[in-house]
């Protein structure tokens, strides 16, 4: 296979990622990683360093297009972001500490129960869909538009959704990705936050955290323009194209796409860690 072929598989396959990634707020780089390392036998340390720019184009691509359409909410998601990036440290400083594959071992059993929680329909408990005081102190509403008009929304269980945020953070700063599959739960399960205000609020929220990351592998000499160029137009092509399509999209169906994604990535990551070849 020539350089000419190589390149442009990639930007196909960066386009399919990121039109998944801006679709259900995954970022498109943890669709990049596994494509790069499995299918094009890239080193996985220059598949992250293409993933992590990746993801910062994803956000800058799907974020703008987001919050111009009303669906993303900054207010809370910079509120969150302190969280992913304090967490983002304590994984940076964690992953010289524990080796690759038990990390990927335990991130693929996070995901998979995170496919089984994503795949389930939310309860209808009213209660839980009221602000709680810090909701309400912080002003963490606002309205998202619907084939049916402009509709509002509140969230709640700020501290459960922070939380949760560090543990994303610490994912990402682990694993060299935009954790959106976390931060879209938190904000879907914990907070009670429209599905699709979540994956948008999550793809302007991913690029902050990875941008700190991609700094650090620029530094280690691990991004290689060459497979970074493609990749990164891939994906923001394919990002750009996944937000126009978020609002005519059914959020049954994302709830599907996005259940079964992180539940393929999850066995990807579990036979990788157990094999030890690809993480090491």
């Amino acid at each position: 296979m020539n350089i000419l072929i190589f390149t442009i598989l990639i930007w196909f396959g960066s386009i399919v990622a990121g039109f998944l990634g801006s679709l259900t707020g995954l970022g498109g780089g943890i669709v990049i990683v596994p494509l790069l390392t499995l299918v094009f036998g890239v080193d996985i340390r220059y598949a992250i360093g293409a993933s992590l720019v990746s993801v910062i184009a994803t956000s800058s691509g799907a974020a703008a297009a987001y919050v111009k359409e009303g669906f993303s909410n900054i207010r809370i998601g910079m509120f969150l972001e302190i969280a992913t990036t304090v967490g983002a440290l304590l994984g940076a400083f964690l992953a010289l500490r524990l080796a690759t594959p038990v990390i990927a071992v335990i991130f693929g059993i996070v995901l998979m129960y995170s496919a089984y929680i994503s795949s389930r329909p939310r309860s209808k408990d009213i209660s839980a869909d009221k602000p709680d005081w810090l909701a309400t102190r912080l002003r963490m509403k606002g309205t998202y538009p619907t084939p049916e008009g402009l509709k509002s929304y509140s969230a709640s269980s700020v501290p459960a959704g922070f939380g949760l945020m560090f543990i994303a953070g610490t994912v990402s700063g682990l694993l060299g990705i935009g954790s959106g599959a976390v931060k879209v739960l938190a904000m879907d399960q914990a907070m009670r936050l429209p599905f699709k205000v979540s994956t948008a609020t999550s793809n302007f929220m991913i690029g902050v955290t990875a941008a700190a990351s991609a700094g650090i592998y620029l530094s280690k000499g691990y991004i290689d323009p060459g497979l970074t160029m493609p990749v990164m137009l891939g994906v923001l092509l394919g990002s750009s194209l996944g937000a126009r399509h978020l609002f005519g999209a059914e959020t049954k169906k994302l709830r599907v796409v996005f259940g079964v994604v992180i539940f393929l990535l999850a066995i990807e990551m579990i036979y990788s860690g157990f094999k030890g070849g690809i993480l090491k």
